[in-house]
């Protein structure tokens, strides 16, 4: 039996709020779950203590079980120092594509022939 912890989406249309969870990884998203461990709520403010509230010594005792957090509550855990998030990097997210490249030489091309009939 696989274990996540995860968010489960409660609240109004549009007006989100979120249940942190232990639950097994092929119960459906809102379904059955079998411990709440937290709670999120999307609308407050960022600064606000309340946005996230974790119950620390369930979280650790799950992750002593082997439970696995989604990528969004490892975030929260490791900004409550829980546990660890590593560090992610992809430097070829930031590189232009293709056409980008090709519309930067041709800008390039275009601004030093200028240069070159002035220095002719």
């Amino acid at each position: 039996m696989a274990l996540k912890i995860r968010l489960t989406r409660g609240g109004a249309k549009k007006r989100p709020y979120y249940r942190i969870v232990v639950a097994e990884a092929r119960a459906p998203r809102d379904g059955r779950f079998i411990d709440k461990v937290g709670a999120y709520d999307p609308m407050k403010p960022k600064d606000d203590p309340a946005r996230i509230q974790l119950d620390a010594e369930k979280i650790q005792g799950w992750l002593a079980k082997g439970a696995q957090p989604t990528d969004r509550v490892l975030r929260f855990l490791d900004q409550a120092g829980l546990a660890k998030r590593p560090t992610r990097n992809n430097p070829q997210k930031a590189e232009p594509g293709e056409k980008a490249k090709e519309r930067a030489t041709k800008r390039a091309e275009k601004a030093a022939a200028p240069a070159e009939d002035a220095a002719a």
